[in-house]
């Protein structure tokens, strides 16, 4: 039974804390904050509730095989999670709006036939084919393997896209690019920038192989979590708890040790200093020395950062709102739960807009209200109060330097979207969560948990998850 510490108490830090402490080992997570998810908060004022991270989760089969390999209790009997349908509803330019069916690619054809003209449908496949042709070729490398030594092919965009262009004979196609050719303008290509852009992605500066995403929920769902997405955090850290993971919350760590060339512990913030076998970092490691022989750089691309409102309104949701709207670079989210409102007679919304490196100004709260007042019918009037999370707020729940949001890995782009391998070059240190390998988000942070455990249980010829 090996000691090992854990930075960080986010998402991909207690998969992987789980995992370890089921094959045996004596697992301590040292935390900065006061309480455990990381960016996957919660808000509660007046009644009202709202989740501070992100609002949704794609590819939740990640935390069913998590709740599988760590217990006898299914992740249904420990959160209750629910496809929503409608998938998502976009705002166009021209004020039209189309509405995607949730999990149904012949209903997404339908739609998108009915809003752009017969033919338009088609169009939209063709991309979702070839996005799901970038998947096959990239899911284990990218999403169920540790990052190989040799990342080239990862460098090679895998979408293939339409020739004639010119611009394959120059340099791989921007997703942007790849929207603009493939679907055409008024508003068309927006049904693929726009869901691509909500991950804190630039759709002018990603590879064409980000139609991964949008692939990915068409293909799998977007899925909600009973009384929100906190609720999912919660059940993976009475979880750790059932493995006996031990916590210890206001730890701030400022170094990893490194003993005859190894790692070797801790030293926190207080001076004090902690032992163990192995050591994963699963927080943005910039704030902690590490050992001057690890590159745990984040990738090139800086990542995005995230303003988030949250608006208390009164008066009931409309029947057939949509759960979560696109309006441009802004989503809105308006879920159906009792459990975020006070009663029938009130509803909580969410707006997040991401704001990626080069972006012009960050939104204010009144820029995200106008936005919102697009998909809420009357919201001026019902409004009874907002508040405005910025990257600041990030910043202090999180430890991430500038409230910065890590972005999914993707292939292609000569490799600048891959993030830092799980195993590094100092021997037992491994990094882990949503800035390590194969990036952020609930489901990739997730997957780091898998690969960490994998590669200290069954060692460095391990090969992925099956």
């Amino acid at each position: 039974m090996a000691r090992i510490a854990v930075i960080g108490a986010g998402m991909g830090a207690m998969a992987t804390a789980a995992r370890l402490a089921v094959a045996g080992h004596q697992v301590t997570v040292y935390e900065r904050g006061e309480t455990y998810g990381g960016a996957v908060g919660r808000y509660a004022r007046d009644g009202f509730v709202f989740d501070t991270g992100p609002g949704l989760v794609h590819l939740p089969a990640v935390y069913r095989d998590l709740f599988v390999k760590t217990g006898k209790r299914p992740l249904e009997e420990c959160a209750e999670l629910v496809q929503i349908d409608p998938a998502v509803r976009y705002v166009l330019p021209d004020g039209r709006t189309l509405t995607f069916p949730g999990g149904s690619h012949g209903g997404a054809a339908a739609a998108v036939d009915a809003a752009f003209g017969p033919g338009s449908g088609d169009r939209w496949s063709a991309v979702l084919g070839r996005a799901r042709d970038a998947w096959d070729a990239t899911r284990r490398p990218l999403l169920e393997e540790p990052l190989r030594p040799d990342r080239s092919a990862l460098g090679r965009d895998p979408y293939p896209a339409l020739r004639g262009s010119g611009l394959l004979r120059r340099r791989p196609p921007t997703l942007a690019e790849v929207a603009s050719r493939e679907l055409g303008g008024d508003g068309f290509d927006a049904l693929l920038t726009a869901r691509v852009r909500a991950y804190g992605l630039d759709p002018a500066t990603a590879p064409a192989s980000a139609a991964v995403l949008p692939y990915m929920e068409q293909t799998f769902g977007s899925w909600y979590v009973r009384g929100g997405i906190r609720e999912l955090a919660t059940a993976v850290y009475e979880r750790c708890l059932e493995r006996k993971v031990a916590f210890e919350f206001g730890a701030a760590v400022r170094e990893v040790l490194v003993r005859d060339g190894r790692a070797a512990g801790l030293r926190l913030a207080d001076g004090a200093e902690v032992a163990a076998d192995h050591v994963v970092c699963a927080a943005d490691p910039r704030p902690v020395k590490m050992p001057a022989a690890l590159d745990a750089a984040p990738a090139p691309t800086e990542p995005a950062q995230w303003y988030t409102l949250f608006a208390a309104l009164r008066g009931a949701r409309e029947d057939g709102a949509a759960h979560r709207t696109l309006v441009g670079p802004v989503t809105v989210l308006r879920p159906d739960d009792p459990a975020t409102r006070p009663d029938a007679e009130h509803e909580a919304v969410t707006v997040h807009a991401v704001v990626t490196a080069g972006a012009a100004a960050a939104p204010s709260a009144e820029d995200l209200l106008t936005a919102a007042a697009r998909v809420v019918p009357g919201l001026r009037e019902r409004l009874l109060w907002h508040e405005l999370r910025t990257p600041a707020d990030v910043h202090s729940a999180t430890g991430s330097v500038d409230g910065r949001v890590p972005a999914p890995s993707l292939a292609g782009a000569g490799g600048r979207m891959l993030h830092p391998a799980n195993a590094t070059g100092v021997p037992g240190l491994y990094l882990a969560g949503g800035w390590a390998h194969p990036g952020g988000g609930l489901a990739h942070a997730g997957m780091t948990g898998a690969l960490v455990a994998g590669l200290i249980v069954e060692g460095a010829d391990f090969r992925g998850s099956r």
